[in-house]
C-alpha cells in the first residue's frame, strides 16, 4: 500500500529524474554510500535500482555505477532494434517477388501528402528512412525525450548511419541537461552524425536526401505533411541551414555574455517572450522546457528586477535595458 502511494507522488521515468533524486544519487556516487533515511524524499532511486542495500550495514545504501545502470537499460532497447531489423529483412524478402511487376508502371509522386494517424506517419518515415542514401536533416524542438521516443529515434538513426548516411540534428539547449539524450548522442558518435543546439527552434522537421520533407500539420502530432515539391523542400533546407549556422555543437560548453543584475541568457529569452505577450505555457513550449522550470526562471526575474506582479515585471524588463544588449551565445575557442 505504501509503495502504491509513493509511486503516485513520483510519476516520472528514469530519464526525467526528479531534483531530489538527482541530487541524492550524485551525493551517493561521491561518497560511495548514503544513509537509507536520507533518501526518503526520493523513493524513485530504489524503484529504478540506482541504489541497493549495503551488505555490511542495513541502515546504508550503495549506489549502482551510472555506467552499469545505463547499460542495463540500453540492452533491451538494442535487442529490440536487432529484432526489428530482422523482421524488416523478412518483410523486404516477402515483397521482392512483386517489385518487378509494380516497377512496370511509372511512379506517382505527390507534391503534398496528408498523413493521418501515428501509424501512417511512422510508416511514411520508415519508408523514407529505408530509401535515404546521402543525408538526413532533423529539427527536434522541446526538451529531453522519453525512453520510448529515444528508442524509436535511435532505431531510425542507426538504420541510416550503419549505411554511411550523414545525419545532422538540431535540438534545443534544454536537452543538454537530459542524460537520456546525451546517452543517445554518445551511441551515435561513431557514425556520420552531428548534433547542435539552439535556445529556440521552429516546429519539428525531417528532410531526407533534400527530396522529401515531413512537418507536423496539427499540434497534437496526429497529422503530418509529406512534402515532395522541390521548391518547398529546398526552402525548408535553407531554413535548416540558417538555424544550423547559429547553433552550437552539443558537447561544447555554452557561455552567455553577462547581463545586468546577473540575469542568465535563458532568463533574458524568457523576458523577451514575456514582453511580446506570451503566457507561461507558450514560453515553455518555445524554449523546450516544462512549465514549472519556466515559472522558476520568471520568479528569479521578479526577484532580480524587484517586481511584485506580472504587469510590473514587463515594465521593469523594458526599463532595465536587458533586451537592448547585443546578446549572443559563444562556444569556447578550439
Amino acid at each position: 500500500m505504501v509503495r502504491s502511494d509513493t509511486k503516485q507522488t513520483h510519476p516520472h521515468g528514469i530519464t526525467e529524474l526528479c531534483d531530489a533524486g538527482g541530487r541524492l544519487y550524485a551525493s551517493a556516487l561521491r561518497s560511495g554510500r548514503i544513509a537509507r533515511a536520507e533518501v526518503e524524499p526520493a523513493p524513485c532511486l530504489m524503484d529504478f535500482a540506482l541504489l541497493h542495500p549495503d551488505p555490511d550495514d542495513s541502515d546504508w545504501l550503495r549506489p549502482v555505477p551510472p555506467s552499469a545502470a545505463l547499460a542495463q537499460r540500453l540492452h533491451p532497447i538494442e535487442r529490440e532494434i536487432q529484432e526489428r531489423r530482422r523482421r524488416s529483412v523478412e518483410l523486404a524478402d516477402s515483397f521482392e517477388p512483386f517489385m518487378d511487376i509494380s516497377a512496370q508502371d511509372p511512379p506517382t509522386t505527390h507534391a503534398i501528402t496528408v498523413l493521418e494517424g501515428v501509424n501512417r506517419i511512422n510508416a511514411a518515415l520508415d519508408l523514407a528512412t529505408a530509401e535515404c542514401r546521402t543525408e538526413v536533416l532533423t529539427v527536434q524542438p522541446g526538451g529531453g525525450r522519453s525512453e520510448d521516443r529515444l528508442s524509436e529515434g535511435l532505431e531510425r538513426a542507426l538504420s541510416v548511419v550503419d549505411r554511411g548516411v550523414g545525419m545532422r540534428t538540431l535540438y534545443q539547449h534544454t536537452v543538454r541537461h537530459s542524460q537520456g539524450t546525451l546517452a543517445y548522442a554518445e551511441r551515435l558518435a561513431a557514425g556520420k552524425v552531428e548534433i547542435r543546439t539552439l535556445e529556440e527552434l521552429i516546429e519539428r522537421l525531417i528532410i531526407f536526401d533534400r527530396t522529401v520533407a515531413f512537418i507536423p500539420a496539427r499540434n497534437d502530432r496526429q497529422v503530418a505533411l509529406e512534402l515532395r515539391h522541390p521548391g518547398l523542400v529546398e526552402y525548408l533546407v535553407k531554413v535548416f541551414e540558417q538555424l544550423w549556422s547559429r547553433a552550437a555543437p552539443l558537447l561544447d560548453e555554452l557561455q552567455y555574455d553577462p547581463t545586468p543584475k546577473g540575469i542568465s541568457g535563458v532568463q533574458r529569452s524568457i523576458a523577451q517572450l514575456l514582453v511580446e505577450g506570451h503566457v507561461d505555457d507558450s514560453i515553455a513550449r518555445r524554449l523546450g522546457m516544462n512549465v514549472r522550470t519556466c515559472r522558476t526562471h520568471i520568479a528569479k526575474l521578479n526577484a532580480a528586477l524587484g517586481s511584485g506582479s506580472r504587469a510590473q515585471l514587463g515594465y521593469l524588463i523594458a526599463r532595465s535595458g536587458i533586451l537592448n544588449q547585443d546578446h549572443h551565445l559563444r562556444t569556447p575557442p578550439d
